[in-house]
């Protein structure tokens, strides 16, 4: 049967609701109308058999439910995928994948759904919701090494690491922050495109759990140890020759916000050396034009490995240019980060003790 679009209908089958509310989701996003949603009991009590081009069909245990076969192989010809995956934690990276999988056999069976790329869609807010609710990606709350004294709280920051994502960011930003020990001597400005009405369940998202919060960029504020700065989306920030944060009139260059080139050059601008970047999952090539004037200030760059990745091509797109020093999961980046800034504390102790 074809749909209202033109591109086909699906009949979702599940017992379990939260997997038939995303893979209904995903097939909306997809283009596809869905003509039928329930679990097998609904479908089997229905007066008529829904006309679906496709049927997906994902069970707890397709044991618990032969009726169900039967019912399919008297009443359509349509094509049936059994057995689908379930889907993770929507916004989180492996939810990215999954729906890609999903997409391939889905156009396997109905031809190109010529599906967009939107950028403006990113991570939509009831995804964010979701991984809000979360509890830490990592059940082990790793510690500060032996040699490296906390931070003093309220302490401004001398190093700062810019945060830079995009489609798939906030899972994986969560996922690196969730995996630092708390009292680390850096701030953290964090550059995500996303919708500028989604910064209030952002904060959540990365707020709940982590020993660093986020929180909004502040005019006159100077970045503190442990604070994860988020960038405005709808104007330009940059920072002030005493170090504060000042607000431009104008709009981010470029076509998203914030522009992470520019968080990337307006910060370097200040901290010189001592500005660093990490490039989490993100579709595009933001970041590209900064990455080697950091490389050239002497700073660390650093990439998402594509694997882990909800999409790979701003991290992909940077590593291209030959200016990143480390790739790895979110949690390989933090544990990447810990052993720096104890090699760093180190050397300056050292260096101390040379000149006393």
């Amino acid at each position: 049967m074809t749909g209202q679009n033109g591109r086909g209908s699906v009949g979702i089958v599940s017992d379990v609701v939260l997997q038939r509310h995303r893979l209904q989701a995903a097939a909306a996003k997809f283009g596809l109308e869905v003509c039928f949603s329930g679990d097998p009991e609904r479908l089997l009590a229905q007066p008529g058999f829904p006309e679906a081009g496709l049927w997906l069909i994902t069970l707890a245990d397709e044991a618990d439910h032969p009726a169900l076969f039967d019912c399919l192989l008297e009443n359509t010809e349509a094509p049936v995928l059994f057995g689908l995956d379930q889907a993770p934690a929507s916004g989180s990276p492996e939810y990215f994948r999954w729906e890609r999988r999903l997409l391939g056999k889905l156009e396997q069976q109905l031809g190109e759904l010529g599906v967009p790329v939107v950028p403006a869609q990113l991570d939509s807010k009831a995804s964010l919701e979701e991984l809000a609710e979360q509890g830490p990606e990592t059940d082990v709350t790793s510690e500060l090494p032996q040699w490296l004294r906390p931070a003093t709280p309220g302490s401004v920051a001398e190093e700062v690491w810019v945060l830079c994502a995009s489609l798939g960011g906030p899972a994986a930003v969560k996922a690196f922050l969730d995996s630092l020990p708390p009292g680390l001597p850096v701030g953290f400005i964090y550059a995500q495109h996303i919708d500028g009405n989604f910064a209030e369940v952002l904060t959540r998202v990365l707020g709940r759990h982590a020993h660093y919060k986020l929180k909004p960029a502040e005019e006159n504020y100077r970045v503190k140890n442990g604070d994860v700065v988020l960038m405005p989306v709808e104007h330009e920030w940059t920072f002030e020759s005493t170090g504060v944060l000042t607000e431009l009139d104008t709009a981010w260059p470029g076509p998203y916000g914030p522009s992470i080139d520019q968080v990337l050059l307006n910060t370097a601008d200040h901290y010189g050396a001592h500005c660093h970047a990490i490039l989490f999952s993100g579709m595009g090539s933001d970041g590209v034009i900064a990455a080697p004037l950091l490389k050239a200030y002497g700073s660390r760059i650093w990439v998402q490995e594509s694997a882990s990745c909800g999409n790979s091509s701003m991290p992909d797109s940077v590593a291209a240019t030959g200016c990143s020093g480390f790739t790895g999961t979110p949690e390989q980046l933090a544990r990447e980060l810990v052993k720096t800034i104890e090699k760093s504390c180190l050397l300056k102790g050292r260096q101390k003790r040379d000149t006393a």
